[in-house]
């Protein structure tokens, strides 16, 4: 599953295994706009699909955009480890289920995404060698308050809760691997496919690299 594999039978050997793309910002920094554009772009990646206690926004679809629960069901998934990571946020719980990420990383599925740090945290203590961090930082705090105001999702109180919590999760940046400041979706969008492109080439994700190189010896 390695970019631009012309020949089927070069891309049998190439196997890979998959890989985690974090994105993580305070709200909103765009990481929300920048995982759909890479999703659209990008057909090799998908997006996990989290579990939350939070109701629906205009729009959202059980299943697609995240698994809708009941505290109680979200406490029973979490104290019985199917939960790959969690977090509380405004009050809602946050998590990724377990089970299908391992397996999907496995099958060299690329995985994209959209937690806070804490998230980030958990998950690259789980799956250390499989995880791509990167944080998305606002060009300057007056674009963050005008975009929060801009989306028109959250009162005028959460909106305050949200800018105050901003300096506190900006202070994580140097636990990620890449950092981008998002002045412009499309050059963010451009760096962060680059990256993805970079990662998916790292030499200890092509499981398939030894036997094709042999092969590739043997003919020579």
């Amino acid at each position: 599953m390695s970019d631009n594999i012309q020949h089927p039978e070069i891309a049998g050997m190439l196997k890979r295994r998959g890989l985690i793309l974090v994105l993580s910002s305070p709200s909103g920094a765009g990481k929300t706009t920048l995982s759909q554009r890479i999703l659209a772009s990008d057909p090799l990646i998908r997006l996990s699909v989290s579990v939350t206690t939070r109701p629906p926004r205009s729009g959202e679809v059980d299943g697609k955009d995240y698994f809708f629960v009941s505290q109680e069901e979200f406490a029973r998934r979490r104290d019985a480890g199917e939960l790959l990571e969690w977090a509380q946020v405004f009050g809602n719980s946050y998590g990724t289920p377990r089970a299908t990420v391992e397996q999907d990383i496995a099958a060299g599925n690329d995985l994209l995404f959209d937690i806070d740090w804490q998230g980030a945290q958990q998950i690259a203590e789980r799956m250390t060698k499989d995880i791509v961090r990167v944080f998305i930082l606002p060009p300057s705090g007056e674009a963050l308050e005008q975009r929060l105001r801009t989306r028109a999702q959250d009162s005028e109180d959460v909106v305050i809760q949200r800018m105050a919590r901003a300096a506190n999760e900006i202070s994580h940046w140097p636990e990620y691997d890449y950092v981008i400041v998002n002045d412009d979706f499309g050059q963010s969008e451009r760096a962060l496919l680059s990256i993805l492109s970079a990662e998916r080439h790292k030499r200890e994700r092509q499981t398939g690299l030894h036997q094709f190189v042999r092969t590739l010896q043997k003919a020579l």
